[in-house]
């Protein structure tokens, strides 16, 4: 079952970054810290060797630990484990589709996960499924968050703090501060290639709506079976207006505008061997969906999305 945004059993996060964007490596460098049965050490982020281990600060390594667990690549195992996701094993492996972490659909990869199903990255979700202003600044975006928060956390409060800092990061990882600054400033977030936040003036931000030539068809029907199956795994059926507007749809989370989600569908059908095709009769647009193995047709797009 996917856990995202719009289950039920969704448990809100908005810290764990240490404020630092996820860089272009950094994954691939959590991914080779594995041992041979396909875990990862917990003690690998918190011993003494870690800093040298990843060549970064000690709260740079806790970034990377929060990064590898908000992108669903490395889960809480038993014990002193952590689990890594047969998904890491298949992009990053020395033999897989990105060993180098350098495929655009790496990013689109990581930007669903954190967008659009939203483990630990709450904030990332609110952003792009509940803002639909033009244009915003970091400072109209912390009370709407504020009250999303309240909602979602209404046994425990979230400082006012941790919602600014969240809100920054998330801004930065697509956006990435102009002007002096330290070096960390200008070093380039994994997702500042995606444009899918542009700053028009400065501190005045928009998203970037339209056609995305970079997203492959192959990432945007992965998307779409993980949304499928978060918001009705028993349906055979999803109308064209979920797809597009739908909170944590692809659509949504990708910044598709109508035109760019219809022609992806129209293929539809050859793209997937007939399990998705598209209808459009009496003005009813849908996608119909055909019995499937989740698991193995989800594997089927991702090796598509790199080919």
């Amino acid at each position: 079952m996917i856990i995202s945004a719009i289950s039920p059993n969704y448990v809100p996060h908005f810290s764990g970054h240490e404020t630092f964007t996820l860089r272009q490596m950094w994954l691939k460098k959590v991914f080779d810290q594995k041992t041979e049965d396909g875990h990862i050490k917990k003690s690998t982020f918190t011993d003494d060797e870690s800093i040298a281990r990843f060549g970064v600060g000690k709260n740079m390594v806790a970034s990377m630990r929060h990064w590898a667990l908000a992108t669903n690549l490395i889960s809480e195992g038993r014990g002193d484990d952590y689990e890594l996701s047969p998904t890491a094993q298949k992009i990053f492996s020395n033999d897989g589709f990105d060993p180098y972490s350098e495929n655009p659909s790496t990013a689109w990869f990581v930007h669903w996960q954190l967008a659009g199903l939203g483990n630990r990255s709450t904030t990332w979700f609110w952003l792009f499924n509940k803002v639909t202003a033009p244009n915003f600044t970091k400072t109209d975006l912390e009370k709407p968050l504020t009250d999303f928060a309240a909602k979602l956390n209404s046994k425990r409060g979230i400082s006012a703090s941790t919602l600014t800092r969240d809100i920054d990061t998330c801004i930065r990882s697509y956006a990435p501060r102009s002007g002096a600054g330290s070096p960390e400033d200008f070093a380039e977030p994994m997702l500042g290639e995606l444009g899918l936040i542009s700053e028009d003036i400065k501190g005045t931000f928009s998203f970037r709506r339209g056609p995305k030539p970079t997203l492959s068809d192959g990432m945007f029907i992965y998307a779409l079976i993980d949304y499928w199956e978060a918001l009705d795994s028993t349906a055979n059926s999803m109308a064209f207006e979920s797809i597009v507007y739908g909170e944590g749809s692809p659509g949504r989370v990708f910044k598709l505008d109508e035109e760019s989600v219809a022609e992806r569908l129209f293929s539809l059908e050859d793209f997937t061997g007939g399990v998705f095709s598209w209808t459009d009769t009496s003005g009813l647009r849908q996608v119909l969906r055909k019995s499937w193995n989740g698991s193995a047709f989800r594997s089927w797009m991702l090796e598509k999305a790199y080919t």
